[in-house]
Formats: structure tokens, C-alpha cells, sequence
């Protein structure tokens, strides 16, 4: 290894953060994060243009998600015979031809091609998502992966938030609600501005495409420890066989129960966030749509806030109690939004987004943590990440039960249910943890004697 005073140890943490490179990557996380929140504000602008019920707007989450999981797998058989680096450098490259993509979609104007541009940056948010994350977390001494991976996901929201903002300005206007302004209008007309509106829409991936340039470049001239276990030989055959990986990870219940909390932890938050812009109209019709998203701008700093609240808390408390009660109180406010009689229900659930904060990163780390043979490493990352398409399930399951009940606030009962699982999950972590020091200090107590 060439970074000074750097050492690898054989299960591929590091010695210590080289500090530079781990902010370099950590850059990473605002930038799916900004494209997330831009699916946003696209589902509200072609609710309206395309004249699409809330289950078909759930495609575009659909589309998002569903590249996460096509392109997981893939992108770790690529680490695992290259490396983070290189994954992450394909990642950066693919995002960029998707972020091309939105020129011709805005001038065909055709639903489909959206939704293919959409689809082709998820394949390059796959891959780095699937290097980044499990890099952060390897990316120093091994008992401070899970604190480690949260200050990266900390960054995550800032992107969240730049996204909504570039949003709001560049693809809403001002005026009337989408709505209000087409029911005013001939068929025709209606044609000519719906035209108009989706040429906005590709304002935001302009300046997109500049910063991942810049960051593209960055980092092929940084260089970059390998952090990779290290196998012995005789185990390399083992190594390369996926099949043997996957059923080593399927006969882990540990980590079947982690991929399933990830899975409804992604659905529900990218749920909620998929719909509050909708529900804030549907309750205020005073509101256009440039209003509304202000409150997709009060949720990405709750989850600012939460994630570095939680990250204090995880300094003093295990990151499982802390979930459990984010967990409940989140559940709660979800429940509030799904039954309050005003606007207060947007603002329950803005405020569930600050609950929302730690869920990934610790899940993640928690079950990688699990994944005692490391030359599974790559592949068990690569399945977390495909737990996204959870976002792509559960707001279509929300959208039809939105267009099933004619309430999109019962709908985010939907999201309450993940909630209440993913509390679950982590009490029964805590439950087991318990368990297991009260067996060591009897053992203690027997050795004594």
C-alpha cells in the first residue's frame, strides 16, 4: 500500500481514515442524494403534464430503484475482480449519460424516455452506492465502521436538499398549481404547455452533469487504498463462486431479517418523500407546486438534523437503542399524518424525515457486520444495496392504495406499517445483544468460581 502510515489489516479495514480520500468519497453520497430528491419534484410536474394516476407516478420511483437492483450484483463481481475505485469511476460515467439523457427525453416528451433516463442514472447511482458505502465503512479501524458510514450518509442529505432546491427554481414555476392552470385550457393549449413545462425539467441535470465532471476527475488522479480482505489461497476458488456466496448469505437468518429491514426502511422513506409535495397540495389548493415543494426543503434538513443528532447519540448509546426509539416516534408521526384533519399532517410528515436519518447507514453496517467470512463482502454489499428496491415497491404499493381508497393520507398507513417493522428489527437487536452479554458475564461469574 503507497499511503503513508497507512496499514491494511488481513480482514481490509484500515489502521486509521486516510482523511482526504474519505472526504473525496463521502462527496459521493450528496450526489444520488440530489438526483433521489429531483425524482420529486419530476413525479408532481408529470402527475400533472402526462395527466398520470398516483400509481403511475410511482414508475419513476420504479424506474430509480429498479436499476439499483438490476445493476447491484454486477457491480460487485466488478470490485471484487478490480476495485472500490474503479466501480465508483463507471458509477460517475454512467451518471452522467443518464443526466444526457434528459435532453432528448425533454424534446420527445414522451413519459417512456423520461423513465429511461431515470433508469440509466440509477444504473450509475448502483454502482456507486454500491462501492461507497461498504468503502466508507471499511475505510479505518473496524470498530468505528458503523459511526464512519453515518458521517458519510450525513452528507447525503445536503445533496437532498440542492436537489429540491434546484428543483423548485428551474423545473416549477410560478402561477397556479399545474393543475388549475391546464383545467382553464383547450386540449390544445393544454398540449403546447405541457410541451413547455417539460423543457424545464431539464434545467437541473445541466449543472448536474458539470459537478460530476469535477468529481470524476478528482478521482482519477486521487489514489486510493484497496481496502480488501485478504484470502488465503485455497480459499480463492470459494471466493469466485457466487453461488456459494449467496447461499452462505441465505442461511444467514441474521442477515436475511437486515436485508428485509432495508428494503421496507428505503420504501417507506422514498414513500413519504415521493408524496408530501402531492399531499401539501391536496390539503392547501391555495398552493402551487413551487410552494409545496418547501416542504420537501423542511424534510431534507430534518434529516439532516436527525442524522447528526443520532450521530452524537451513537457516541454515547448503541446505535440499536437509538433506532428503537427513532422507530417509535416515527411510527407515530406517521400514524398522525394518515388521520390529522389539516395541513399539520404535512408537517408530521416533514418531521419524520428527522426519524428517518440513521435507518440506512446503521442497518447497512449492522448487517454487513454480521458477514463473518469476509470474501463475501462484496456480494453481501451488493445485495444490501439491491434491498433499495424497496423504493421502487412500496410507493407504487402507496400509490395504488391512494388511487384504491381515493385518500392519499390514508395511503401513508403504508409507510407506517415499514415503520413499525423496521422498529422491530432493531429491538430484537437489542433484545439479542442483551442476551448474549448476560450469558458472557455468567460465564464470567462460573469461570470465577
Amino acid at each position: 500500500m503507497k499511503h503513508k502510515n497507512l496499514v491494511q489489516m488481513p480482514n481490509g479495514y484500515l489502521n486509521r481514515t486516510p482523511i482526504f480520500q474519505f472526504i473525496l468519497l463521502s462527496i459521493l453520497f450528496p450526489l444520488w442524494g440530489a438526483a433521489a430528491s429531483l425524482n420529486d419534484i419530476l413525479i408532481a410536474q408529470f402527475k400533472s403534464v402526462f395527466t398520470l394516476s398516483d400509481f403511475a407516478t410511482a414508475f419513476v420511483q420504479s424506474a430509480f430503484y429498479g436499476g439499483y437492483f438490476l445493476i447491484a450484483i454486477p457491480a460487485s463481481l466488478i470490485i471484487k475482480k478490480t476495485n472500490y475505485k474503479l466501480a465508483v469511476i463507471t458509477g460517475l460515467i454512467c451518471y452522467i449519460i443518464g443526466c444526457s439523457l434528459f435532453f432528448p427525453a425533454s424534446h420527445m416528451a414522451t413519459y417512456f424516455m423520461f423513465l429511461c433516463a431515470i433508469f440509466a442514472i440509477a444504473i450509475g447511482l448502483g454502482f456507486l452506492e454500491t462501492s461507497a458505502n461498504t468503502y466508507s465503512s471499511m475505510m479505518g479501524p473496524r470498530e468505528s465502521a458503523v459511526l464512519r458510514l453515518n458521517i458519510s450518509q450525513t452528507f447525503t442529505p445536503i445533496g437532498s436538499l440542492l436537489g429540491i432546491v434546484l428543483g423548485k427554481y428551474l423545473i416549477f414555476q410560478e402561477g397556479e398549481s399545474l393543475d388549475n392552470q391546464l383545467a382553464k385550457m383547450s386540449s390544445e393549449e393544454a398540449h403546447i404547455f405541457g410541451l413547455k413545462m417539460l423543457q424545464h425539467t431539464l434545467q437541473p441535470y445541466k449543472y448536474m452533469i458539470l459537478v460530476l465532471i469535477a468529481v470524476l476527475v478528482l478521482f482519477l488522479i486521487t489514489k486510493y487504498p484497496s481496502c480488501k480482505a485478504q484470502i488465503e489461497k485455497t480459499e480463492v476458488g470459494k471466493k469466485s463462486e457466487l453461488i456459494k456466496t449467496l447461499k452462505y448469505l441465505g442461511g444467514n437468518s441474521r442477515f436475511r431479517k437486515g436485508i428485509i429491514a432495508q428494503f421496507l426502511y428505503v420504501g417507506m422513506q422514498v414513500a413519504v418523500w415521493s408524496f408530501t409535495i402531492r399531499l401539501a397540495l391536496d390539503l392547501n389548493s391555495e398552493i402551487n407546486e413551487r410552494s409545496a415543494s418547501n416542504f420537501m426543503i423542511y424534510s431534507f434538513i430534518a434529516f439532516f438534523v436527525g442524522k447528526f443528532v443520532a450521530n452524537l447519540l451513537m457516541t454515547r448509546f448503541s446505535a440499536k437503542k437509538v433506532l428503537v426509539i427513532y422507530s417509535i416516534i416515527g411510527t407515530l408521526l406517521l400514524a398522525y399524518t394518515s388521520f390529522a384533519s389539516s395541513t399539520m399532517a404535512v408537517y408530521a410528515a416533514v418531521a419524520v424525515s428527522m426519524l428517518f436519518g440513521p435507518c440506512w447507514a446503521t442497518i447497512y453496517s449492522e448487517t454487513l457486520e454480521i458477514v463473518e467470512e469476509k470474501q463475501h463482502t462484496e456480494v453481501a454489499g451488493a445485495i444490501l444495496v439491491m434491498a433499495i428496491v424497496g423504493g421502487a415497491v412500496i410507493p407504487a404499493v402507496q400509490g395504488l392504495v391512494s388511487d384504491l381508497t381515493g385518500s392519499l393520507q390514508l395511503a401513508f398507513l403504508v409507510p407506517t406499517a415499514c415503520f413499525i417493522y423496521v422498529g422491530y428489527y432493531f429491538y430484537s437487536g437489542v433484545n439479542k445483544r442483551e442476551k448474549v452479554k448476560k450469558l458472557m458475564s455468567e460465564d464470567q461469574i462460573n469461570s470465577a468460581k
